[in-house]
């Protein structure tokens, strides 16, 4: 018999259940543990750290307090320690395919694995399912892990080659910026003006990266006898064609993002993001909440910083939620864990004899 037909007494029920394992979801869970809810973490992946783990995880990012700069992986494996530390349940390569707010205010979350029970949800999903945009070159899908890369996630791999990167946002700006020390020549190719963070875009003019830029586009790439990468042509305003010599090639032009299952459980829409109130996180379904690059009000800004601002706002409007005699502000973290560590010292009371 499974879990939705043993009855509600039956049901595993958890304070809080946190969508998506990235740097906002692990924060949510773990400040969560700090108001003392009983919190599950079900990510879709097998590793946790969202993006970070499975785009670049041996990027810099910059977009972090105390961190000038972070390489993505080191910031992940922080971010699981400080969850961890609250003790969540935490459920990798599990998918939740439906959200059903049942009659008694409980949420039943369908997953690839079974059913799933929360009083409340927080949708920590970024983006989404992410592929890749393309680039639109004849013959390039036969180079793909040949030379070519969408995904590059090891540094390593690009010492002492020589490197093609195409795009003009944060991704394609910041492996130029990261991959210039260590690669033999590295050649940056857009075709408008850089979308880049304004200190990253310095940096690359400091550097020794060639930067093709506006007007350049790649015109095709070129295979050496074994079938790998070994040229780039690049293809200026003007018409004007220039071969590069290029072991790797990286395609930073973006991904095209699905909410997937998402998009089917009632939520309000805007482009491809869950309208929140952006002063509780909490959407159009009562008892579930959004914060993080999947979190949509007017004049949001889509950093890590602020998705952690926005899951300590959900976690606290959904204690609040399942129990109004909470506190909605518990004050700060130094305080609630001294006031944790009192209960936790305490001894047990002994039973009347």
């Amino acid at each position: 018999m499974n879990q939705q037909q043993s009855g509600a007494d039956e049901r595993d029920v958890y304070d809080i259940t946190i969508i998506g394992a990235g740097p906002t979801g692990l924060f949510a869970a773990f400040y969560a543990g700090l108001r003392g809810a009983r919190t599950q973490v079900i990510e879709s992946l097998e590793e946790p750290g969202g993006a970070l783990t499975a785009i670049y995880p041996e990027k810099y990012i910059y977009d972090v307090i105390g961190f000038p700069r972070v390489l993505a992986k080191d910031f992940v494996a922080l971010c699981l320690e400080q969850a961890l530390s609250a003790d969540p349940t935490i459920r990798l390569n599990e998918e939740v395919l439906e959200l059903e707010r049942l009659e008694d205010g409980t949420i039943r979350l369908g997953t690839s694995n079974g059913d799933r029970w929360s009083k409340t949800v927080i949708v920590c999903a970024g983006v989404g399912a992410f592929e890749p945009k393309r680039l639109d070159v004849p013959n390039i899908r036969e180079l793909e892990g040949r030379g070519v890369h969408y995904f590059a996630k090891h540094v390593e791999n690009f010492r002492d080659r020589d490197v093609v990167v195409v795009g003009g946002g944060d991704s394609a700006a910041d492996w130029a910026v990261t991959l210039e020390p260590i690669a033999r020549n590295v050649t940056l190719v857009h075709r408008s003006k850089f979308r880049a963070h304004e200190a990253t875009v310095a940096a690359l003019h400091r550097s020794r990266v060639d930067l093709r830029f506006p007007g350049y586009e790649t015109a095709a790439v070129h295979p050496d006898e074994d079938g790998r990468l070994a040229a780039v042509t690049i293809r200026d305003g003007a018409g004007g064609e220039l071969m590069v010599t290029a072991q790797e090639l990286i395609v930073a032009i973006g991904f095209v993002a699905d909410l997937g299952p998402l998009k089917q459980w009632g939520f309000e829409l805007q482009r491809n993001q869950i309208v929140v109130d952006k002063i509780t996180m909490a959407t159009n379904i009562p008892g579930v909440y959004a914060a993080g690059d999947v979190a949509f009000y007017p004049a949001k800004f889509k950093l890590i910083a602020n998705g952690a601002a926005e899951a300590v706002t959900a976690v606290n409007h959904a204690v609040t939620f399942y129990d109004p005699s909470a506190r909605l502000d518990a004050g700060h973290s130094t305080a609630i864990m001294e006031k944790r560590e009192k209960t936790d010292a305490r001894p047990a009371t002994a039973p009347a004899g």
